[in-house]
């Protein structure tokens, strides 16, 4: 797989991947706001598997959302950026240490799922357990699809792709 992208290719991609993240958020937050949170949106994290540049992109997409979506104040568009740094960089870390792609679907169901229950809890006064249930329900449909796009997308083999203009650095 190919890692060596130029500035300009790194900022292209991240950029099309937060206005991704922010229109499946858009189009789904009739119920990714809601009791179970399927957050469709976050299963794109699993794409800071096939680029780890994307962390970052991917905690600045889930500010973004939930300051523009959510409703809920400055604490809940903090703590979901740090719980989009979490999970993305989680990713990344498990590839590194050999973790297959079935990584994707544990950070995505378990960070956000354990995680957002802390400060929403606070945030809603609902006791912490009955939200992180239903957040973990929501987050594992998240998890899986995740887990099946990075698969479908490396067997393709997509991050060895040239630019207009560029031969394939492989």
């Amino acid at each position: 797989m190919n890692s060596n992208y130029t500035k300009t290719q790194k900022l292209t991609i991240s950029a099309v991947c937060i206005a991704l993240y922010l229109v499946v958020m858009l189009c789904t937050q009739s119920f990714a706001f809601g009791q179970y949170q399927i957050r469709i949106a976050t299963a794109l994290y699993g794409l800071s598997y096939l680029f780890p540049f994307l962390v970052l992109p991917f905690g600045m997409a889930n500010l973004a959302s939930n300051i523009l979506m959510g409703g809920l104040g400055p604490v809940d568009a903090i703590c979901g950026l740090i719980i989009g740094l979490l999970t993305s960089g989680t990713i990344v870390l498990g590839k590194r240490l050999g973790f297959g792609c079935w990584i994707v679907a544990a950070a995505v169901t378990s960070l956000p799922g354990l995680g957002v229950p802390v400060w929403l809890s606070y945030l809603l006064d609902i006791p912490y357990i009955v939200l992180a249930s239903s957040l973990l329900v929501g987050q594992l449909v998240s998890g899986i699809a995740g887990m099946l796009l990075v698969g479908a997308l490396a067997k393709a083999d997509i991050t060895g792709f040239a630019f207009r203009g560029e031969r394939s650095r492989e």
